[in-house]
Order: structure tokens, then C-alpha cells, then sequence
């Protein structure tokens, strides 16, 4: 049976001194972005700093990747800002529990293998639009907020230094992978820059500025709104769509991460994993979140690849809310904002640009639609969703123009149709000009063996040819049909031949 806490599986090699400076350096890197994202849904701080906790711990436990961090995400808050606004933070935590249940539900009957069907295009869209979503997120900590509450872009000195801090903490990132990778170069950096503020006592923005993350342990409390179906009807709009977003943008994750490790994590279990924390952290006090793209590079970037990061990184997260708030609070967000950049760069697929002009132009198209989607509506769900269904209509277009039919006649004068391609809803316009009715001979035999009727607008174009055929006083033979078929075509059954070949029996990749 396999393991599902891997890190007491020790047949699996863990560098456990990595883990734990990996996940030192995620939950510093969490800190800002759980706050700004309360902020975004109109909530405390601590909503979000409670929901990296609960959300980042459980998923990291019970989840079906391995070194994937999860936590109070900006595609979350986006979605409750405006329950929040009209109904309260009691109505928000009753969301996520019944978003989580909804997660569960959907990991228990096996939806996460459905992520497959996301095209290749819309991965590179996705990946390169939150990269820039993450670049331009960034772009906050360089403006102040004046007397009169105005926020304007920083300048002079100020900006420099924030400019000169940015820039060293990138550098390390980038050059100190090149000296040693004892040590990851994304805590390093933060610890420099931390030293150079302090040494020379810069004045510059720091955690503190944004909000303060000083708290307890999170409390446990029944969501306090009536239990009626009139509650239900307000939330559950809400819970769908944050169980979605949540479930697509963790699975998109899971699958960028296969590809960077080349390994393998598991669909369902992650989405029992994220339903299970989202239904906890509702209960207490949390926000609700799901994987974070930026947090999980940084953590496999830094050589983290084992449970054990994540675990770190939550309860370092909780240590910092209880105990160590006035320090985290001193940290420079130029650190933070270097490191974010620096995720954004290696989060870009930069190697997609080279398919202008080489590849098929409605899949460059596909692919910067969904960036272009995810840039500025911040919807993730709604651009992979845009993405697949366009990639779903082009393919069933191109499909649609490639069945075709081989026509003879043979020594008996039997005239003979061979069928090579699907016939489905976009081809049977296409499949029903192949036949000539009033001038084929009184015998047909229609060959299935290359083709297969894949829906019910196929079965319904045979038994209209069929009984084309039938007003013509013409007999028609349906060969090599599928047994599915075969069942459908009541209205014709007296006129169907059936060969004993059958068609091959096609089926989905079962996930775990």
C-alpha cells in the first residue's frame, strides 16, 4: 500500500538541513503575501496569515505532491472579496468550509485526472500570465502612502536604496547557485540584505509597514451564521467557484512541479488534501487558499523535495504570529520583492516565445489569451477555462474537415464505403455528402474498421442515412460499428449487418 505521509517513508532520501532552510525561506516569503491577500478580500491580516498556517500544514501532510506549498492565495480573494463586503468574515469562513467539502467530494470521485485534457498552449499561457501577475504584484512595494493616504510611486533616495536592495538581493539569487548550493540562495539573500540594512541602518520599508502579524494560536469557532437554506443559497455560489479555482490552480501547480522534478504527485489525493484544509481552516478563522506558484518555486528551487519544507514553512509561520511578530515585522521588503521578481523570471516559460511562427497559429493564440486573461482579470479558473475550450473547438474543427471515404464497387456490384475518421457532432455534415443515395446501386456496405462514431449526433446522421437509403428501396450493411452503437441504432436494426470484429475499447488513464 503506498505510504501517504512520505516523510516517515524513509526508503525516500530527504537532505533534511535543506528542508528546513527551504521552508525558513517560504514562510518568510509567505508572510507578505498572506497579508496583502486578506487585504485584497477586505479582511484581517491574520484571515490570511491563519489560512498559510492551517492551509500550508495539512496540505503538506496529507497532499499529493511532495514539496508543493499551499496558503492564502490572491485567485481566493478575488473571488470572496465581494461576499465579504456584503455579508461579513463569519459568512467567508462558512465559504470555505463548504468549498473544502466540495474539493473533497471532487478528489473522492476521481475529477483530478480531468486536468489532463488542459492543452499545452494553455499551460504555457497560465504559466507565463502568472508570471507576470507575480512580477506586477511586485511592483506595489515600490509606491509610499502620504499624509493624505495617497499611494504614489517612492523617489529620490528612497527609491535608489529600494532599487540598490532589490538589486543585491536578485544578484544572490542569481550568482551564489554558481559558488555553493549548501545553502539556499533565496534565505541567503534575505539574511544579506537583512545585515546591510541593519550595518548601515538604512531606513527603507519593511514587513511592518504593511500590517502587523502579531497574533495567537488560530481559534476554533463554528462559523457563526444561520443555518438555513437561505444562507446556503447566498455561500454556495461563492463555495463553487473558490473549490474551482482552487482545485485548477493546484492541479495546474502539481503538474509544473512533475515537470521541473520529473516525478509524478497525484491528482486526487491533492484535491482530498486541499478540501480537507480548506474545511479546517474555515473553522478556524482562515481565509481559505490553495497552492501558491511563487512559494512552491521557491521551494523546489532551493533543492526541497520531501514533506518536510512545507511542514517547516507553516509552523515557522505560526512560531513568527506567536512569538517572533516584532522581528518579522523588521524584515526589508526589498528582500521579499527581490525574491518575488526573481520567481517571476524563473516561473516564465521562456522558451515559449520561440513558437511564434513555429507552431500552429491558433495555439500561440490560445497560449496568449490565457496569459493575456490571467494578467488582467486575475481569474485563473476562468482563462484555463477560456483556453480549453477554445484549444476543444479548434481541435473538433480540424477533426471536423479529416473524415473521409474510400468508395468502390466490387465484382458484385456492391458499392462499398470505407470511413476513415471520427464521426461526431462537427463532421456529420461532412460524412453525409459522401453519399450518393439516389445513384448508389441497390446494395451499400458502410466500413467502420478506420472510423468510430463518437457521439449522438454521429448515431443520429446513420439513421437518417439509413433511412435515406430505406425511402430509396436501397439495402445498407453498417460494418465494424462499436456495440455501443449498435444499441443506439434501434430504428434501423432490421437493415444493420454487423461484423463480429469489435471496435477497440477506449479508456482513461485511472489516477490514484
Amino acid at each position: 500500500m503506498r505510504k501517504y505521509i512520505n516523510l516517515f517513508d524513509f526508503k525516500q532520501k530527504v537532505d533534511y538541513r535543506i528542508e528546513i532552510l527551504s521552508g525558513l525561506t517560504v514562510a518568510l516569503a509567505l508572510v507578505p503575501e498572506a497579508i496583502a491577500f486578506a487585504l485584497i478580500a477586505g479582511l484581517d491580516p491574520l484571515t490570511g496569515l491563519y489560512a498559510a498556517f492551517t492551509v500550508g500544514l495539512i496540505t503538506s501532510i496529507f497532499g499529493g505532491r511532495p514539496g508543493m506549498i499551499s496558503g492564502a492565495t490572491g485567485a481566493v480573494a478575488v473571488v470572496i472579496v465581494s461576499l465579504a463586503a456584503s455579508h461579513g468574515v463569519q459568512y467567508i469562513f462558512a465559504t470555505v468550509v463548504l468549498a473544502g467539502l466540495i474539493q473533497m467530494g471532487a478528489g473522492l470521485l476521481k475529477l483530478g485526472k480531468f486536468i489532463r485534457l488542459v492543452p499545452h498552449p494553455v499551460m504555457f499561457g497560465f504559466v507565463n500570465g502568472l508570471a507576470v501577475v507575480i512580477f506586477l504584484a511586485q511592483m506595489d512595494q515600490f509606491k509610499v502612502v502620504d499624509s493624505a493616504g495617497v499611494s504614489e510611486w517612492m523617489s529620490g533616495a528612497q527609491l535608489y536604496m529600494m532599487l540598490g536592495l532589490v538589486l543585491l538581493t536578485m544578484l544572490i539569487i542569481w550568482g551564489l547557485p554558481k559558488l555553493t548550493k549548501k545553502t539556499p540562495a533565496s534565505l541567503a539573500s534575505i539574511l544579506v540584505v537583512i545585515g546591510v540594512v541593519f550595518a548601515l541602518d538604512i531606513d527603507t520599508k519593511t514587513v511592518g509597514d504593511i500590517a502587523s502579524i502579531k497574533g495567537g494560536f488560530p481559534p476554533f469557532h463554528i462559523p457563526e451564521v444561520p443555518f438555513t437554506l437561505e444562507t446556503l443559497y447566498i455561500i454556495f455560489p461563492y463555495a463553487l467557484i473558490v473549490a474551482g479555482v482552487g482545485l485548477i490552480e493546484s492541479l495546474l501547480t502539481l503538474n509544473l512541479i512533475d515537470e521541473i522534478t520529473e516525478t509524478r504527485g497525484w491528482g486526487n489525493k491533492e484535491a482530498v488534501a486541499q478540501g480537507l484544509a480548506n474545511t479546517v481552516t474555515g473553522f478556524f478563522s482562515g481565509m481559505g487558499g490553495c497552492a501558491m506558484i511563487g512559494q512552491s518555486l521557491i521551494n523546489i528551487s532551493s533543492g526541497a523535495r520531501a514533506r518536510v519544507s512545507g511542514i517547516v514553512a507553516s509552523v515557522m509561520l505560526l512560531v513568527f504570529i506567536m512569538f517572533g511578530a516584532d522581528l518579522i515585522e523588521e524584515v526589508p521588503m526589498a528582500a521579499l520583492t527581490g525574491l518575488m521578481i526573481m520567481v517571476s523570471v524563473g516561473t516564465f516559460e521562456w522558451a515559449s516565445l520561440r513558437t511564434f511562427g513555429k507552431m500552429p497559429k491558433m495555439d500561440v493564440l490560445v497560449m496568449v489569451l490565457v496569459a493575456l486573461i490571467t494578467v488582467f482579470l486575475h481569474n485563473l479558473a476562468l482563462a484555463v477555462l477560456i483556453g480549453v475550450v477554445i484549444a476543444a473547438l479548434v481541435f473538433a474543427w480540424e477533426n471536423a474537415t479529416r473524415i473521409r471515404a474510400r468508395k468502390f464497387t466490387d465484382e458484385a456490384g456492391v458499392k462499398h464505403y470505407e470511413i476513415f475518421g471520427p464521426l461526431f457532432f462537427g463532421s456529420v455534415a461532412t460524412f453525409s455528402e459522401k453519399f450518393d443515395v439516389l445513384n448508389d446501386p441497390d446494395e451499400v456496405i458502410i466500413d467502420f474498421e478506420e472510423s468510430r462514431v463518437a457521439d449522438m449526433s454521429g448515431i443520429e446522421a446513420l439513421n437518417k442515412l439509413t433511412e435515406r437509403y430505406l425511402k430509396a428501396g436501397k439495402k445498407v450493411h453498417l460494418k465494424h460499428l462499436s456495440s455501443d452503437c449498435r444499441r443506439l441504432l434501434a430504428n434501423a436494426d432490421s437493415l444493420i449487418e454487423i461484423n463480429i470484429i469489435e471496435d477497440p475499447h477506449y479508456t482513461v488513464l485511472a489516477d490514484h
